[in-house]
């Protein structure tokens, strides 16, 4: 796992890198990774535009931001999307802002088909599920993960899956995006925020 993470950290992007990334292809036609099709290059212009929104509107609750500001355990956040995503377009721009809230957080932006070893260790019910966010402590050791969705979220995918063969149409893909848009990032906040919280503790911990 440690050679994994070490090759991972080398080929992670900044979060603007990583969106000026999915802009040059867009530019070209093309999505993020080497399977290309019409619905994921459309995708990918739908999910460019959310986060460009996403960008400019999503804000921390106060305490969250007053929490980040005081931390002071260094850690590496390593997340693993797809520009053609559309939960990773909802996600990303949180983890950007926590990020842009503590400066002891170093975001790094890794593509799912770029880095398939990493990703296959970090399955969801045996899934290469996206966005999938992996903390590191200061020495490159996992302390965490989460994603791809809340809790509640994935609750609402695996009702409906279980309710039609386990598939997923447009149409619920439509009501996904509307549920993320009315819960603002909320959700996505206070699970990454409780998940903070346990990492600052197993270091502090471990400090002693």
């Amino acid at each position: 796992m440690e050679k994994i993470i070490a090759q991972s950290l080398e080929n992670g992007m900044t979060y603007q890198t990583y969106r000026a990334l999915v802009e040059q292809l867009l530019s070209e036609d093309k999505a993020t990774g080497p399977s290309q099709s019409p619905e994921k290059l459309e995708a990918s212009k739908l999910n460019h535009a959310r986060m460009n929104r996403l960008d400019k509107t999503t804000q921390l609750e106060n305490s969250i931001a007053e929490w980040l500001q005081e931390n002071e355990i260094p850690q590496t956040w390593l997340v693993i999307t797809e520009g053609w995503c559309g939960d990773a377009a909802h996600v990303l721009p949180v983890l950007n802002k926590f990020a842009e809230n503590d400066t002891t957080i170093t975001l790094s932006i890794l593509l799912r088909d770029d880095n398939e070893e990493l990703m296959d260790r970090f399955l969801t019910n045996g899934t290469r599920s996206i966005p999938k966010l992996i903390i590191l402590n200061a020495d490159g050791q996992v302390m965490g993960h989460w994603g791809p969705r809340t809790e509640l979220f994935t609750q609402k995918v695996t009702n409906y899956k279980a309710e039609r063969d386990g598939k997923i149409d447009a149409d619920f893909k439509k009501q996904l995006q509307l549920w993320y848009n009315e819960d603002k990032g909320k959700a996505i906040q206070h699970e990454v925020w409780q998940l903070m919280q346990k990492v600052t503790e197993m270091v502090t911990s471990e400090a002693l």
